[in-house]
């Protein structure tokens, strides 16, 4: 049997919040590798804490993960000039 709904909302205390935070953290910078490695995917994770400090992933070391961001805004751009013309 699976388990009941959780509800989402913000933690109060600050340090539980922080604790969470993480926890979290680190289980989505682990499920982004295990991402990377069973599927063969190229993955670039960037998280924010509240205190603005960067946490990042990236699955191959061609590029940052700035890199990352900076070739898919291009080709964004790119695909959008191509659909307008």
């Amino acid at each position: 049997m699976g388990r009941g709904k959780v509800e989402l909302k913000r933690i109060e205390n600050k340090i539980n919040r922080q604790v969470t935070f993480a926890k979290r953290r680190n289980g989505l910078l682990k499920k982004a590798y295990e991402l990377s490695v069973l599927c063969d995917a190229e993955v670039a994770l960037i998280i924010f804490s509240t205190r603005g400090k960067l946490y990042e992933f990236c699955s191959t070391s061609r590029y940052s993960t700035s890199s990352y961001i900076y070739i898919y805004i291009y080709s964004f751009f790119l695909s959008l000039f191509f659909y307008m013309n």
